[in-house]
């Protein structure tokens, strides 16, 4: 009964797309509002893109005509989000008598109609073939809905990821491994923090792959030489081994472990491999999956997801391109975004973010002023970064400055109770004084549930640092 409501709903959703596209075709010169009214319409093919994401897609023409539409639809409500808003209140610069009036023009001065139209292109084209992929769409198999693909749940799915997700379904399940005998070997590689074990744990909670591997080890890629065997099966079964390295390794080290697999575990058993290092994938039997980060209209699109939460965005026009105006800032962040995304949706107050963008903005200056680089960019090579202007308290111990070195995993930070923790929040809200050193602590919203921890420690400038360190104008 599902199916077949699922399949209707498809097919309304086609027909409807048809017709859109049809009307828009046919009009003479629209103006921006109609424009913004046609892209509002057109966006309703995301009722087809969560139909698929409940579907299991083994067509690879279909997963990449999937991706077409997605990428559209993001682009899509990038523009709405934009002149949306703008078209509300009028392009009003003046927020709360706040300094913000110059970020308000620079949107206002954005080619609406030139933007508005590109976007409607995109979507007409990623939409041209949706009939055929409805059709065939309606023959795929459905899947368990869950926590993981259910937009109602806004903190604990995850985003994106669909065409990605599929792909990885798709090799698991595949029978037959090269060569004969030896466990399927499948690379994902992807930067620091784009949420590869998140996906790969939301591919090992699905109802199918738990159905085909009764065993699923999770192996840390230093152990690959001295393996428990205790965690395998007594008797070997088909088994999926999920492998995270952070550093390279040897070919014959890794030879000897995939040895040793085929005679820990059944038939049909596969590995996964997950890294950041690009040259591990030489270890793949079959072609890598990789993940990247998200787009800045798809990171656009989440921040105000989580940020509003249950609110809807159009009753907080002005809110709505403060926070477009800080995700862009945030240059992908996935834990900037899930941070302050968490902060703001507590507080939905004009002021409130006003205040939140202008001290991302000062320490994000400040570290390129200092470093010459994104803070982003700093804390994924390791490098420590300057947050004295998050809170009140810190910038008013000048010249004390507060450095922050974020450890690559939780375990690597500080022991319990060794430093006092706190939180992003605890900081930026000015609600503390900071101490001369503690523990920052954020915690992934989504199984694994990655901790990522780092040491703060108040320090006095480096007055005799290196010219060359400082941005250039």
């Amino acid at each position: 009964m599902e199916i077949a409501v699922s399949a209707v709903a498809s097919e309304l959703a086609g027909r409807l797309v048809s017709f859109l596209i049809s009307k828009y075709r046919g009009q003479a010169r629209p103006n921006k509002k109609e424009n913004l009214e046609s892209l509002r319409r057109l966006l309703r093919v995301h009722t087809i893109v969560e139909e698929a994401e409940g579907r299991y897609i083994t067509n690879s023409r279909m997963l990449l005509q999937l991706k077409t539409l997605t990428e559209a639809m993001y682009q899509g409500y990038d523009a709405l989000d934009t002149h949306g808003p703008l078209e509300q209140i009028g392009a009003q610069p003046e927020v709360s008598g706040s300094s913000h009036s110059m970020d308000f023009r620079r949107f206002s001065s954005t080619p609406a109609s030139q933007e508005v139209q590109t976007a409607l292109r995109a979507l007409e084209t990623a939409s041209a073939e949706m009939a055929e992929f409805i059709a065939l769409l309606a023959g795929c198999e459905g899947m368990l809905r869950s926590p993981y693909s259910c937009y109602l749940h806004i903190d604990n799915f995850m985003f994106g990821r669909r065409v990605e997700r599929q792909r990885v379904i798709n090799v698991l399940m595949q029978d037959g491994q090269p060569p004969p005998g030896a466990p399927t070997v499948l690379p994902i590689i992807g930067g620091r923090r784009v949420g590869k074990k998140t996906l790969v744990w939301s591919v090992c909670s699905d109802d199918r792959i738990r159905s085909r591997f009764p065993s699923i080890v999770h192996v840390d890629g230093c152990e690959i030489q001295s393996i428990d065997r205790g965690r395998f099966t007594t008797t070997p079964v088909r088994t999926l081994i999920v492998v995270e390295f952070r550093s390279d390794v040897d070919g014959s080290e890794w030879r000897g472990f995939h040895s040793l697999l085929r005679a820990l575990t059944g038939a049909g058993s596969k590995v996964v491999i997950i890294s950041r290092l690009e040259r591990l994938a030489r270890f793949g039997t079959v072609n890598l999956v990789r993940i990247n980060s998200f787009s800045r209209e798809e990171y656009g699109y989440l921040f105000k997801v989580l940020a509003f939460g249950s609110s809807d965005p159009a009753d907080h026009p002005r809110l709505a391109l403060i926070g477009k105006e800080l995700a862009a800032m945030m240059e992908g962040s996935l834990v900037h975004l899930n941070v302050y995304s968490s902060m703001l949706r507590n507080n939905l107050n004009v002021q409130f973010w006003s205040r939140v963008l202008k001290l991302y903005r000062t320490v994000m200056e400040a570290n390129l002023s200092v470093f010459g680089e994104h803070p982003r960019a700093l804390l994924d090579k390791g490098s420590t970064v300057d947050i004295t202007r998050f809170s009140p308290s810190a910038a008013a111990a000048a010249p004390l400055r507060f450095m922050l070195l974020i450890g690559g995993r939780g375990s690597s930070g500080p022991g319990p109770g060794e430093f006092p923790r706190m939180t992003f929040g605890d900081i930026i809200s000015g609600s503390v004084v900071l101490p001369m050193k503690f523990e920052l602590v954020w915690e992934s919203r989504l199984p694994p549930y990655t901790v990522i921890s780092g040491t703060c420690v108040a320090e006095k400038p480096q007055h005799s640092a290196s010219p060359r360190k400082k941005r250039r104008t």
